[in-house]
């Protein structure tokens, strides 16, 4: 079952917006410090996404648990998380939420309900299941949304996950970020259903389809799912329909994708269709947008230097955050 878009409120929409631009801004920065040897190991962007990100982290309060992907950033930034110190552990720097031993797949700050990217596919949908069971033996109504991309679907993880959250109704929102592309692969020639949310049908629960590049369409989905999850109504498995615009990661090289698909898909850009829909409310206007592009694209720059000044994690570190 597909959702529709409803309206948001003027000023939750300008405020999904900013957080949309910040994101992209971000993975801007990221792909242009790579260039200049300044970005440590592989870094995958999420470029195109961001509606995704933003509209689920919309709808879960701030106590909420977030489980993400090596394509992480946008939810990272979604929940709150401070740019300077993501870079900076991008960047492999001591300041930053890993002191630089997690990198760009492993951002984590369990204090904002960030529990963590991870490098594995699939390897965060089990560990939000976890986190529901942990929820549900401590007497919280705290919500877990996991996200996770089409690849996964077709992990041993991701069956076994969605069950055992089914069987014990519990608290998570299985959210897939369907790009259509793995590192090389075509989803159609890798899965044998034309939709992940297909699949929800198969453990008992919801499954919605969603457009992925609109904001308010993504909230519109997560909103109910959410508050179904929080009063023990069990979960629901939500497929974005979206597109990474850059390749798989800054390593990736060449990119198998159509150029045609990629040009198609960066039509349906969310940045630009929320900038519409604020123009159109008369929310916003072209002098206001270029003013707040300017404020992010500052942000980076400082972010930047954050990084770049932040001294290389001390070697005792090392023996530091290991749990056995």
């Amino acid at each position: 079952m597909s959702r529709k878009a409803k309206k948001l409120s003027d000023e939750r929409l300008l405020a999904l917006y900013r957080q949309m631009l910040t994101i992209r801004a971000f993975e801007q920065k990221v792909l242009a410090c790579h260039k200049r040897g300044l970005v440590q190991g592989a870094a995958h962007t999420y470029t195109g996404m961001e509606a995704v990100g933003v509209g689920v982290s919309a709808a879960l309060r701030d106590d909420d648990y977030v489980t993400s992907t090596h394509r992480g950033h946008g939810h990272a930034i979604a929940r709150g998380l401070d740019v300077n110190r993501m870079l900076a552990e991008i960047f492999g720097r001591g300041t930053g939420y890993c002191k630089g031993k997690g990198g760009s797949m492993h951002i984590a700050d369990v204090s904002a309900g960030m529990l963590g990217a991870d490098g594995i596919v699939g390897g965060g949908i089990p560990i939000a299941v976890g986190a529901a069971m942990g929820c549900r033996a401590l007497g919280h109504d705290r919500v877990v949304a996991c996200f996770f991309g089409e690849g996964a679907c077709n992990q041993g993880s991701f069956h076994e996950a969605l069950n055992m959250a089914a069987i014990q109704k519990l608290g998570v929102v299985f959210v897939c970020e369907n790009n259509h592309w793995a590192l090389s692969a075509d989803f159609e020639v890798t899965t044998s259903v034309a939709n992940v949310a297909d699949r929800a049908a198969s453990y008992g629960m919801p499954g919605h389809i969603v457009d992925g590049n609109d904001v308010e369409a993504v909230v519109a989905a997560t909103e109910p799912a959410v508050n179904n999850a929080r009063r023990g109504d069990g979960p629901c498995l939500i497929e974005c329909k979206t597109y990474r615009w850059e390749g798989h990661s800054v390593f990736a090289r060449p990119d198998p994708r159509p150029d045609d698909q990629v040009s198609s898909w960066k039509q349906k850009d969310p940045i630009e269709r929320t900038q519409r829909a604020l123009f159109d409310r008369g929310v916003s206007d072209a002098k206001g947008d270029a003013q707040m592009r300017d404020e992010v694209a500052r942000l980076m720059d400082e972010a930047e230097k954050f990084a770049a000044g932040s001294p290389m994690p001390d070697p005792q570190d090392a023996f530091e955050d290991v749990y056995a």
